[in-house]
């Protein structure tokens, strides 16, 4: 990575952003997760930025941060452990770690690099089951405030619960009536959790100031993340229900809720890195079940929230040969960045702007060109020449 690229991205913004999001085409591709790493290292030796947060698991993501920051558990423990969608099987997900903790080590608290997920307890053929983190907003309730105070017992909640297995059968994603998520039990599960996160909301005076004096503010974000999951889980359950036919839009759009949210709740400035369909400023399409599936996603709900405080560059590749991605053509975005012989380069996305290009098509499924019609609402592009 060339010296100062951190600064070409901040001299395209108007100021250092609370939440830089660097999106990428396609996952996995070894030549996006390292560019990815090197941003983030510059990011932080150079501009400040303290945390990095990525689409995968916003619970299994407390697993890599304990690591990162304490040194918590081992490292193969934690690749597999702190990472859904199988990101941690990725070596430049496990380079990041390595780097990051070593970053860490012998640094107080306040200088330390943080990890986070910004995704939902989701993978793309199922949810996890609401027992996890509903026990772990009653415990945190539970051993804080009077029983009285709280809605319901955590015997009543795992009665109601039922089987894991009903809510995370993966037959649910193409026959709602599988789903469970409108069930008696369900509908009940989302007045408590409701309950329960007012109660947190009401003790906020009580809960807020014990946490500082015990010098547990990590407890009290726990807390509050537990809260968002459980409500965004259970509406998204409640979709998977659903039989009309924006079932599987609003599924879209419950997901990229649950994300904006978690990125809403991150202290800044940070970096947060997933699909450029989710952290896009304009609305987000695809394909699926032979329908053409529209919603806002996560990085335009947070930019109506932040404005100037979000930064979003995009990130194109030129080839990815090794999945029939090859040269692009010369009147597309890719091609005509793929003129320059550089491997990897950042330019300012407004050049684009008026240009009569057309859109690239993909062979395989698994990468998104970028739309040539709204490319300029990025405020950069980030390419990789060759993947």
């Amino acid at each position: 990575m060339t010296a100062g690229y951190a600064a070409t991205v901040m001299d395209l913004l108007p100021g250092r952003p609370r939440l830089l999001a660097l999106g990428e085409p396609t996952h996995g591709e070894d030549a996006l997760l390292q560019l990815r790493n090197d941003l983030f290292r510059q990011l932080v030796e150079d501009e400040g930025y303290r945390t990095l947060t990525i689409e995968s698991d916003c619970l299994m993501g407390l697993v890599v941060d304990g690591y990162v920051t304490s040194g918590a558990g081992g490292l193969d423990d934690v690749m597999e452990r702190g990472f859904s969608h199988g990101w941690g099987a990725y070596q430049g997900n496990r380079d990041l770690v390595r780097w990051m903790r070593g970053y860490n080590d012998g640094r107080p608290g306040p200088e330390q690099v943080r990890f986070a997920g910004f995704d939902g307890p989701l993978e793309m053929a199922a949810a996890a089951s609401p027992r996890e983190v509903f026990a772990a907003l009653h415990g945190y309730l539970a051993a804080r405030v009077d029983a009285g105070l709280l809605p319901c017992t955590a015997a009543t909640l795992d009665e109601l619960i039922g089987e894991d297995g009903q809510w995370t059968d993966p037959a649910v994603m193409w026959d709602p009536a599988k789903s469970v998520g409108r069930s008696p039990d369900a509908v009940r599960l989302r007045l408590l959790a409701d309950e329960l996160v007012a109660a947190l909301d009401e003790q906020t005076p009580q809960l807020i100031p014990e946490s500082r004096e015990s010098g547990d503010r990590e407890g009290w974000n726990r807390a509050r993340l537990y809260a968002r999951t459980v409500t965004g889980l259970l509406r998204y359950h409640h979709w998977m229900a659903d039989t009309s036919p924006d079932r599987l839009a609003r599924l879209c759009a419950a997901r990229d809720s649950m994300m904006a949210a978690n990125l809403l709740a991150i202290e800044g400035p940070a970096l947060a890195h997933g699909h450029n369909g989710h952290l896009q400023r304009v609305r987000s399409e695809m394909r699926m079940g032979g329908a053409l599936l529209r919603w806002w996603g996560a990085g335009a709900i947070v930019s109506a929230h932040l404005g100037e405080q979000y930064g979003f560059v995009a990130t194109a590749v030129g080839t990815i040969r090794h999945r029939g991605v090859d040269v692009p053509a010369p009147d597309t975005v890719e091609g005509m960045l793929y003129a320059s012989p550089r491997q990897r380069r950042v330019v300012d996305a407004r050049r684009f702007a008026g240009l009569e290009l057309t859109a690239r098509h993909s062979p395989w499924f698994g990468y998104a060109p970028l739309d040539p019609a709204h490319v300029d609402r990025a405020d950069g592009i980030a390419f990789v020449r060759e993947c």
